[in-house]
C-alpha cells in the first residue's frame, strides 16, 4: 500500500490537472511574465512527468514520520522500564492493604548501602511513656497513610506514643490492635500521608546463611544500620506478654533508655536472659541472626538483600551488667531473633480488627 494514498484529502483528484497539487506555471511565465489565465485555466502539465518524483520525495517524509512514532513509543518504554528498575514508579498497593514499598535499585541489589539507601525511609522510632516510665523501640511503615508495625512489649501499657521518622518529623501514633501471643503490635500516626513504605517478603523462602540487614533505633540513635547472616531458624523464643507486675515494669523501663537498664527478657532453651520474664509469658518460632541488635532494635525491620521485610526484631542477647563487669548493659553479642513476616502477614487482618488486644 502507498502510504503517500493516506495524506490525500478527502475529495481529492488523483489526476496532474489537480491545480491546488501542481501550482506550476504555463511556459509562457518562463520569460518572466505572469501567468494570466482566462476564466480560471488550468496550466498545461510540465514538460516532465512530475508524479514519480513528487511521489518518491513524499514516501521518505512519510516514512520518517512513522519511524517517529515508533521511537517515541519505544523511547516512552523504555523510559518506563528504567523508572521501574530505580523504583520510581508510584506503589503499588497489594492485598490486605499493605503497600508494596520501594525496593533496592538494580545497580545496588546486593549491597548493604543499597539495602540501607532504599528501606531506612521505612523504619521510624518509637517513644513510648507510660507509668513505668519511657522506652524507645523501633517500627516498620507498612502503609503510606501511616500504620505501623511493631513488637507489642514495645508499646505495652503506653500512655502515649510519638513517633519519629528518618526525616526528624514527629508524628503522635494510637494503637490500632496487638497480639500479645504472638508479640505484634500496629499503631496508627495522626494525620500521616504519603510516607515511604517497606516492602514484606516472604520468610518461608530465608535460608540459614543468608545476607541480612537490620535497621532500627538502639539506644535512641535513629536509624542505625548493621549487617550479618541469618544464622537459624526455627528458634522457639519465649517473651513476656506484656509488663505488668513489678518485675515486667522494671525491664520495661530500662527498655533502650540510652545509658541505662536491661533489654527485654526472653527465654530460650530452658534459660532465662536479660531478667525474669515473669508469669505471663508467649513463646513463638523465631529467626536467628548475627546482625548487631541492640536496646531499641525491637520492633525493627530484618531485611533480605533484596529490601525485603523477612523479620521483625524482638529480642537480643546481652550480658548481665555483672557478667560483663560494668556499670552497665552490654552490646549485641551476635544473638538476636526476629518474628518471621510470614507470622506478621498472616496477622495483619487480626491487628487491624482491633482483636487480640
Amino acid at each position: 500500500m502507498d502510504m503517500t494514498e493516506n495524506l490525500r484529502p478527502s475529495g481529492a483528484h488523483s489526476t496532474d490537472q489537480d491545480p491546488t497539487s501542481y501550482p506550476y506555471a504555463s511556459p509562457a511565465a518562463y520569460d518572466g511574465t505572469a501567468y494570466n489565465s482566462a476564466a480560471g485555466g488550468y496550466p498545461p502539465p510540465p514538460p516532465y512527468a512530475p508524479t514519480t518524483g513528487r511521489r518518491k520525495a513524499k514516501r521518505p517524509v512519510a516514512l520518517l514520520a512513522a519511524v517517529a512514532i515508533a521511537a517515541g513509543v519505544i523511547g516512552g518504554g523504555t523510559a518506563t522500564l528504567v523508572g521501574q528498575l530505580n523504583g520510581q514508579d508510584a506503589a503499588a498497593t497489594g492485598s490486605g492493604g499493605v503497600v508494596n514499598g520501594t525496593t533496592v535499585s538494580q545497580s545496588s541489589k546486593g549491597t548493604v548501602a543499597g539495602v540501607a539507601e532504599a528501606v531506612s525511609p521505612a523504619i521510624v522510632e518509637i517513644g513510648a511513656a507510660s507509668s513505668a516510665g519511657k522506652s524507645t523501640g523501633s517500627g516498620v511503615v507498612i502503609t503510606e497513610d501511616g500504620e505501623i508495625v511493631t513488637n507489642n512489649h514495645v508499646i505495652s501499657g503506653a500512655q502515649q506514643i510519638q513517633v519519629t521518622l528518618s526525616t526528624g518529623k514527629t508524628y503522635t501514633a494510637d494503637v490500632v490492635g496487638t497480639d500479645p501471643d504472638k508479640d505484634l503490635a500496629l499503631i496508627k500516626l495522626q494525620g500521616a500521608s504519603g510516607l515511604k513504605t517497606a516492602t514484606l517478603g516472604d520468610s518461608s523462602k530465608v535460608k540459614v546463611g543468608e545476607e541480612v540487614v537490620a535497621i532500627g533505633s538502639p539506644e535512641g540513635l535513629t536509624g542505625t544500620v548493621t549487617s550479618g547472616i541469618v544464622s537459624a531458624l526455627d528458634r522457639d523464643v519465649t517473651v513476656a506478654k506484656d509488663d505488668s507486675g513489678s518485675s515486667g515494669q522494671g525491664q520495661r523501663q530500662g527498655q533502650g533508655r540510652q545509658g541505662g537498664g536491661q533489654e527485654w527478657p526472653f527465654e530460650f532453651g530452658g534459660q532465662q536472659f536479660n531478667g525474669d520474664t515473669g508469669e505471663e509469658t508467649t513463646t513463638y518460632k523465631a529467626l536467628q541472626t548475627d546482625a548487631s541488635l541492640n536496646p531499641g532494635n525491637s520492633g525493627g525491620a530484618l531485611i533480605n538483600m533484596d529490601g525485603e521485610i523477612i523479620g521483625i526484631n524482638s529480642a537480643m542477647y546481652a550480658p548481665s551488667s555483672s557478667a560483663a563487669g560494668s556499670g552497665s548493659s552490654a552490646g549485641s553479642v551476635g544473638l538476636g531473633f526476629a518474628i518471621p513476616v510470614n507470622t506478621l502477614k498472616a496477622d495483619l487482618d487480626t491487628l487491624r480488627a482491633g482483636n487480640g488486644s
